[in-house]
């Protein structure tokens, strides 16, 4: 029998304790569905989008979950430079 490996604390991962769920409310909530489906060409994203079907297809779609994950850290980095301007 294997042991999960010990869990290792990531402080300066962003991605970090984040469910795919939170992922995906937030860039919807930032970008809306129809400039989602812009950024990742996807059905999910443009043929009547949801969570619950977004959810459903990036979690057995590897190449489409990176993106968003990518996707949500550039959207971090640019709420935080324009943070920075507006100080």
């Amino acid at each position: 029998m294997h042991e999960a490996p010990p869990r290792v604390a990531q402080p300066r991962n962003p991605l970090h304790g984040l469910t795919l769920e939170t992922i995906v409310r937030a860039l919807e909530a930032h970008y809306g569905w129809a400039d989602l489906a812009q950024r990742i060409p996807v059905r999910c994203f443009s043929h009547h989008p949801s969570v619950k079907s977004s959810l459903k297809f990036l979690r057995k779609t590897p190449w489409a979950r990176e993106k968003m994950e990518g996707l949500y850290l550039f959207m971090l980095r640019e709420e935080r430079r324009m943070q920075r301007l507006a100080d």
